[in-house]
């Protein structure tokens, strides 16, 4: 699935606890409150964020990578994605597919498991993406934290279905033909900050990038409501009139997906539920993402199959 969508090639996993969201959520029921932003019309009753359509100025990867520190790699806290081994989110909204609106569905966990790229432990975050309650893509991402706080995504491996049969798996791995690992959402935003590259796919035309665009808005869906939420824009190099906007609520994650410009897809997303897996449900979950990666060793022999095998956190 290519450019804008918020499939598992898009997603930012939300490291949430279900106390989390109950904390995290108090306030009215009411709908989402309005802001002098663009992008905080994009609620989900609305949709559509009344931006101009941008334009993708920066291009290329994210400069600085030599030079970022990784001491603690695998502690995801970063306020606005903190990603907690066991956590499991559900945001479910509807997209616009040739005419037609399309519901969604999109199940993320996070992993206890990990793996090492280019030196750098990351995160296994196992990702999927349902169309009309139909399994359409799996993936696993790989996550990790630099020393300031800002994390870095190095790869993806999503794995696209029709009919239950698979078609394809567009593969990207920092390091292996020129991709490179990119700033997935920083520490820190203020209004104005200049947009970053979220990765580099050049292969599979993964280039995605996000910029800032309101630091404070309250937004409402499903599972509460939250104040002093981040909304950043997200563009692609191959649809530079579309935008997406993702909302962040500080000590949860990504609560809703809105759009903006000439985005076709028109999708809309909020989080509906969130829970911390128990044990045996997390060695199911694990189970299943160890799987899904023996299918990328299988499926993606020239980029997935020279990497190292994902480990159980701990383990090496």
């Amino acid at each position: 699935m290519q450019g804008l969508r918020y499939g598992c090639r898009r997603m930012m996993t939300v490291g949430v606890i279900a106390s989390c969201v109950l904390a995290g959520a108090c306030g009215s029921e009411s709908s989402s409150t309005s802001s002098s932003s663009a992008a905080g019309s994009a609620g989900m009753t609305a949709g559509v964020a009344a931006s101009p359509s941008p334009t993708v100025v920066d291009d290329g990867p994210q400069p600085g990578y030599d030079q970022v520190s990784f001491s603690d790699p695998t502690r995801i806290d970063n306020q606005w994605l903190p990603l907690r081994p066991g956590a499991q989110l559900i945001l479910e909204g509807e997209s616009v597919e040739d005419g037609e609106h399309i519901r969604h569905r999109f199940v993320s966990i996070v992993t206890d498991l990990t793996k090492e790229i280019d030196g750098v432990r990351t995160v296994v975050d196992w990702d999927r993406d349902y169309e009309d309650d139909e399994l359409v893509e799996a993936e696993l991402a790989f996550f990790a934290q630099a020393d300031d706080g800002d994390i870095w995504l190095f790869g993806e491996y999503p794995e696209e279905y029709e009919e239950g049969e698979f078609v394809d798996a567009p593969t990207w791995i920092h390091g292996i033909q020129d991709a490179q690992a990119g700033i997935m959402i920083k520490a820190d935003y203020r209004p104005g900050d200049p947009s970053h590259a979220q990765g580099w796919g050049p292969e599979v035309e993964w280039t995605d990038r996000a910029k800032v665009d309101t630091v404070g808005q309250r937004t409402c869906v499903q599972a509460g409501c939250y104040d002093h939420v981040l909304i950043v824009g997200e563009t692609s190099k191959d649809e530079p009139g579309a935008v997406q906007y993702k909302y962040y609520a500080a000590g949860v994650g990504n609560v809703q997906v809105g759009f903006g410009g000439d985005d076709p897809t028109q999708e809309t997303l909020e989080l509906v539920e969130a829970a911390q897996l128990s044990p045996e449900a997390l060695e199911a979950a694990r189970a299943e993402a160890l799987k899904l990666e023996q299918s990328a060793y299988e499926h993606s022999k020239d980029v997935y199959g020279h990497t190292a095998p994902a480990t159980a956190a701990g383990q090496s």
